[in-house]
């Protein structure tokens, strides 16, 4: 058995995919309408993906807290950086549990965690 994605439903699915791939760095690698009212699309490499899903009028449900999605970086401080010159807020961090790991989180546009980790 293999993970293929997690999905995420999104208020403004083009505001989501400037943010996934213009912030997080992932590439959109389908993207498509099942239907008028609902738009889709798969992100990322390999193969595990983030799929958004937005369906018009339709409001995503609150997001609740202990759920993060978590993306590697080369270079913690590089990212923290590209993050503060685009306006966006750190919502906390960096935290360094312990030697071999630092890592900070933001917010997607509708209040998901996403958490940025470098492995030292």
């Amino acid at each position: 058995m293999s993970f293929c994605w997690c999905t995420i439903h999104v208020g403004d699915l083009e505001k989501s995919l400037a943010f996934y791939t213009g912030v997080v760095g992932l590439t959109v690698g389908r993207r498509f309408s099942p239907g008028p009212e609902t738009d889709i699309a798969f992100l990322g490499e390999g193969a595990t993906k983030v799929e958004l899903i937005c369906v018009k009028g339709h409001k995503p449900e609150a997001r609740p807290e202990g759920i993060s999605l978590g993306f590697q970086v080369k270079n913690l401080e590089e990212k923290m950086a590209f993050i503060n010159e685009r306006g966006l807020a750190i919502d906390s961090g960096p935290i360094q549990p312990n030697e071999h790991v630092r890592f900070f989180y933001i917010r997607d546009p509708d209040g998901l965690k996403i958490q940025f980790v470098e492995n030292m």
